[in-house]
């Protein structure tokens, strides 16, 4: 999950971008990143300096990544609505409306940020048993975040009153899609 809004900004992420990663085809390639991040990273052993290579193109295309489809022709899909969901989450995980999914939310956090510690001390180490185990928790907690912002999505699309106009900004082509 995006820490707040810090990482959004760095990602440069703007309505326009929203939409565009919303659709399925950027949000399931991006589910390869960490796993060719850490692969990038171990290739220092084989490689040595020229890993740097492999880890700018893994950094490259994670920006990339959501600029390169277009908006999706329907965000009737578990991927968009995950995405879409986390728009909403960026710009009213605050707001008493959605008070409910805080615990859940900062449970799966914590899990993908540890999962992430035991891949960093397993990179770092050279430990393949630590690097996939990191790999594994922060992907599958991820995975389960991005469920949750489903939740969230499909909470806002069923109750209409809890819209906030922020909300339509991430998908401009469809004013009635939050």
């Amino acid at each position: 999950m995006l820490n707040g809004f810090g990482a959004e900004r760095i990602m440069a992420m703007n309505a326009t971008v929203w939409a565009r990663h919303a659709n399925p085809w950027s949000g399931w390639s991006r589910v390869s990143i960490l796993p060719l991040l850490a692969v990038a990273v171990w290739s220092r052993v084989w490689i040595g300096w020229w890993a740097l290579l492999p880890i700018g193109a893994v950094l490259i295309w994670t920006w990339l990544n959501p600029r390169l489809f277009p908006p999706p022709a329907s965000t009737n899909n578990w991927m968009s609505k995950g995405v879409l969901g986390e728009r909403i989450w960026l710009l009213r995980g605050k707001d008493a409306a959605l008070a409910h999914h805080v615990p859940v939310v900062r449970a799966l956090t914590i899990a993908t940020s540890t999962g992430a510690v035991f891949l960093v001390v397993g990179l770092a180490a050279l430990n393949l048993s630590l690097t996939m185990t990191g790999v594994a928790i922060a992907m599958l907690s991820k995975l389960w975040l991005l469920d949750r912002m489903v939740w969230v999505y499909s909470e806002i699309e069923e109750d209409r009153s809890l819209l906030h106009p922020d909300d339509r900004k991430a998908h401009p082509k469809n004013p009635d899609s939050p």
